[in-house]
């Protein structure tokens, strides 16, 4: 793959750039599929790559001493992820697991830290990527702190929708997360979600199917937090 052939894929971080943007920096690039449950890196891995999600569904978590997922986030097409381990040169605070068949465009290290170095335009993506993580790992700690695990359930909906751009009657959440995996993400555990997904059902908030859920009146989940 050229520069110009990965350009034309308009991944988000390099949405709008040239292959004159890049003059003189060498930028080698792989591409590789992996497996459903295919671990991509582990937490408190060495390595130094920043990858970026091309198809298929990858999720970041955090396996505790106790052998419990905590699920930090599930990665949107287009994204990259890895630049923390890239620009610190720190192992990996989570690990990343394909959640079905993905393909990754992987950058090493040394390279992603040049472009930090040399192109403007990336650095202030990049660093405002991480001001956006930041504030929403904030929020994220308080709503484990002051939320009940109904508004909690009702909160990841509500986002899950905003970001799929289905926040509306009748808006469809295709390859949605499972009750576990929501637990997992919201700091509880599966039977607790399911009997709070089987009561915004009842409320007329919500429909679920497998791997899908509809949303019949955002109001309804909306009034939970």
């Amino acid at each position: 793959m050229t520069l110009a052939a990965l350009l034309a894929r308009d991944l988000p971080l390099f949405r709008g750039l040239t292959v004159t943007d890049f003059a003189g920096i060498e930028l080698p690039f792989t591409e590789h599929r992996l497996r459903p449950w295919e671990i991509l890196f582990h937490q408190k891995d060495q390595s130094r790559d920043v990858h970026f999600l091309l198809s298929g569904t990858l999720i970041a978590l955090y396996w505790t001493a106790d052998g419990r997922e905590v699920i930090f986030t599930r990665f949107a097409l287009g994204d990259h992820f890895g630049e923390l381990a890239a620009l610190d040169q720190g192992e990996r605070s989570l690990a990343v697991v394909a959640r079905s068949e993905a393909t990754v465009l992987t950058i090493p290290g040394a390279a992603f830290r040049l472009l930090f170095d040399q192109v403007p335009a990336l650095r202030w993506r990049i660093a405002q990527g991480l001001v956006a993580r930041i504030r929403t790992l904030t929020a994220r700690n308080l709503e484990l702190t002051t939320y009940s695990v109904e508004q909690r359930v009702a909160s990841y909906l509500f986002g899950l929708a905003v970001d799929r751009d289905q926040l509306r009657a009748g808006g469809v959440i295709a390859e949605a997360p499972t009750h576990a995996e929501i637990a997992a993400t919201i700091g509880s555990n599966r039977e607790m979600v399911s009997r709070v997904m089987s009561g915004l059902a009842r409320r007329g908030a919500i429909r679920t199917a497998r791997k899908r859920i509809e949303l019949l009146d955002p109001k309804v989940l909306a009034a939970e937090f």
